[in-house]
């Protein structure tokens, strides 16, 4: 017998009869909830039903329900797998890209042109940076930019105070980079690099009283050895000096000059990327103590960061390369290539800070490496780069640590933790079924 549904709803689920209790059937029949969940009740009926009457069971409605559910799951699926490897893509490319641009433009340019300086590249990145978040932002709030600038930059003055430091760390950071990759082969350069993890984790320990496991512990030492025979290895790309032979012709002792004072830019190139380690790890870590629970969205702390960025990075080049710019112009030496180097490092960042959200810490960590392994492969094709034995092994070492630092500890506390709020969140609202007493 059908029933109406006493939440006043349009009577789609009927009652249907599922077993025998005492000679007469019992039904499930959905009695509405002051919440809406629905919860049902048991009626009992004649055994005789009424001449007419048809019982409708609904299991065709139930299966084609679950038909539409299975394939609503089906496409979520293929959607979320879309979005993981396009993370997976946009961050090999931008960590790949930008390190063999950066490397190819400053080791391949006209003789007839000038060197272009990094402090500009830097400020240009910077300008290129703001103009992108501002025009998000416009989009964002419908037209209403300057509304959010005076409510986020004007009525703001101590957040942008406290991103001064930051902005001067990642200033003095990107100049570094430059400075690296002049005196470094890509591949040393992505190795060398990952040490930023060993200094983020000093920095969290010293700044925030972060703990860490004995296996996180492990994995910084199995880091810093890695990086330690990478640069005993000597492993380098000898394109500067292929280059400059195939146009001048010097002899053998003059190219054994040159490699000698290529092997004392090596040193210069392992300082530039220690240091720059460190402010990245020091500002990443500063960055997320000051700013602990903001709500603020990813573009307009980028604006709050890119004005105080942008002017230091304007001082930064009258003090470092003042006499050059004024011999050789603010874009002297800029090609198409150092545009290319700019852009994608102002809109590469910004893209992956973006995407970054959608990778799992797995995903990063395949990333990372995959990034060291792809870096080594092209410059040996790209750059002459020949990697030797104790190189390939340094590389593994710092490969095996990153996934040993990112990976779970393994005290078992995660899988506890939860199994316990599998079981709590089962727990917490038990279904019972309400009995109509018998007339």
């Amino acid at each position: 017998m059908m029933k109406d549904d006493p939440s006043g709803g349009d009577g789609a689920e009927m009652a249907t009869p599922i077993t025998k209790n005492g000679g007469e059937d019992v039904m499930l029949i959905p009695h509405g909830s002051p919440d809406g969940s629905g919860t049902a009740t048991k009626k009992r009926a004649s055994r005789k039903a009424r001449p007419g009457t048809i019982q409708v069971k609904g299991s065709s409605k139930k299966k084609s329900g679950a038909g539409s559910r299975i394939k609503k799951s089906s496409s979520e699926s293929a959607a979320a797998k879309f979005i993981k490897y396009a993370a997976l893509f946009l961050l090999v490319a931008q960590m790949v890209g930008l390190v063999l641009l950066m490397r190819y433009s400053r080791t391949v340019h006209d003789p007839n042109q000038p060197m272009y300086l990094a402090s500009t590249a830097v400020f240009v990145m910077e300008v290129m940076k703001l103009v992108i978040c501002l025009l998000v932002v416009a989009v964002q709030s419908n037209g209403a930019l300057f509304r959010e600038l005076y409510l986020h930059v004007i009525q703001s003055p101590m957040e942008i105070a406290k991103l001064t430091i930051p902005s001067l760390l990642y200033t003095i950071q990107n100049n570094l980079l430059y400075l690296a990759l002049t005196n470094l082969d890509a591949a040393t350069y992505q190795v060398c690099y990952q040490l930023k993890i060993l200094t983020t984790a000093l920095f969290s320990a010293l700044l925030l009283q972060r703990k860490f496991s004995g296996q996180k512990w492990m994995s910084l030492i199995i880091l810093t050895v890695g990086v330690a025979v990478v640069q005993i290895s000597g492993s380098g790309d000898q394109h500067t000096t292929h280059h400059h032979h195939a146009e001048t012709g010097v002899d053998s002792s003059a190219a054994a000059d040159e490699q000698a004072q290529q092997q004392q830019n090596r040193v210069i190139g392992l300082i530039a990327v220690l240091c720059a380690a460190c402010t990245s790890g020091f500002s990443g870590v500063y960055f997320e103590k000051i700013l602990k629970g903001s709500r603020t969205s990813l573009w307009i702390r980028n604006i709050q960061m890119g004005l105080p960025s942008i002017v230091i990075a304007y001082i930064t080049v009258y003090i470092k390369d003042g006499p050059a710019v004024q011999t050789q112009g603010f874009l002297g030496g800029y090609s198409t290539i150092v545009w290319t180097v700019v852009t994608v490092q102002a809109v590469g960042g910004l893209i992956v800070a973006t995407v970054v959200k959608y990778a799992d810490n797995v995903l990063k960590v395949f990333a990372t490496s995959f990034s060291i392994v792809v870096s080594c492969i092209i410059s040996a094709f790209l750059f002459d780069f020949h990697p030797t034995w104790m190189f390939l092994c340094g590389a593994s070492l710092v490969v095996t640590a990153t996934v040993m630092y990112s990976s779970p500890d393994g005290d078992g506390k995660g899988a506890k933790t939860l199994k316990v709020r599998k079981k709590a969140s089962s727990a917490a609202a038990p279904i019972l079924p309400t009995t109509v007493p018998k007339k």
